[in-house]
């Protein structure tokens, strides 16, 4: 991406603009910057000079970026449904993977554990794996769903309190899901896994349990934050000095 189009870059992204339609933006008006330049340079013009020609004769930030927010058909999913974006579809994903290592755990039971009333027994070797990649994703998929709607939020710039409805909303589901099993109707058949709910653990060990799955999902808003920091200050202090030049 073209140094001259960063702040155009973030305001797009800010105004709801999808990644996707600004990267696809970005990169057109990069080429047509080097065509205007490439045109100005022809005509005698150094590089330099050149390229601050051919920045004034494609337009102001303000102009490109006017010209592609009033365009209401390239606006994320974000901006248009966000109580889908952050609601639904993260719900849809954890169901997702809850519904894997559910799969995980009732196939390793059928597989490495057939005449087992449970499958919550001491195993070995390769047992230990398979049952693990399950157990990992049914602790882990809250988190890593939570991640999604972080580098969503933080791709789209969002600022509003959806995405942290969203985190609230997945921590609280995966602080009340529970596995449970059924042990098989007949001697040698296969046992049932599935999905519930449950409010008998104590709202201490609820509460830091939530804790510690939203203190996980918010990383990425928190290295965000610190970046985005970082970034501002070099955009503030490069605008300072260039005015400073311009003097």
């Amino acid at each position: 991406m073209a140094k001259p189009f960063s702040e155009l870059r973030e305001r797009l992204l800010r105004a709801g603009v999808a990644p996707r339609h600004v990267r696809r933006y970005l990169n057109e008006l990069t080429d047509h910057l080097a065509d205007l330049k490439a045109e100005e340079e022809r005509a005698g013009y150094s590089p330099a000079d050149a390229e601050s020609v051919a920045l004034i004769r494609l337009g102001g930030t303000d102009e490109l970026a006017k010209a592609m927010i009033e365009q209401h058909q390239f606006q994320s999913w974000c901006v248009r449904a966000p109580w889908a974006m952050f609601g639904i579809a993260p719900v849809f994903l954890l169901a997702g993977a809850y519904f894997i290592a559910c799969f995980i755990l009732w196939s390793g039971w059928k597989i490495f554990l057939p005449g087992n009333d449970t499958p919550f027994v001491r195993i070995e070797g390769f047992a230990i794996l398979y049952f693990g990649v399950g157990w990992w994703l049914y602790f882990g998929a809250p988190v890593l769903v939570g991640w999604g709607i972080g580098v969503v939020a933080i791709r789209q710039r969002f600022r509003t309190a959806w995405p942290f409805f969203g985190l609230i909303l997945i921590t609280w589901i995966g602080c009340i899901a529970q596995v449970r099993v059924r042990r098989p109707i007949v001697p040698g058949g296969a046992g049932q896994v599935r999905m519930g709910v449950t409010f008998s653990h104590s709202f201490e060990s609820s509460l830091l349990y939530g804790l510690w799955i939203l203190s996980l999902m918010v990383t990425p808003f928190l290295f965000w934050r610190l970046e985005e920091g970082t970034l501002l200050s070099n955009l503030v202090a490069s605008m300072h000095w260039s005015k400073k030049l311009k003097r």
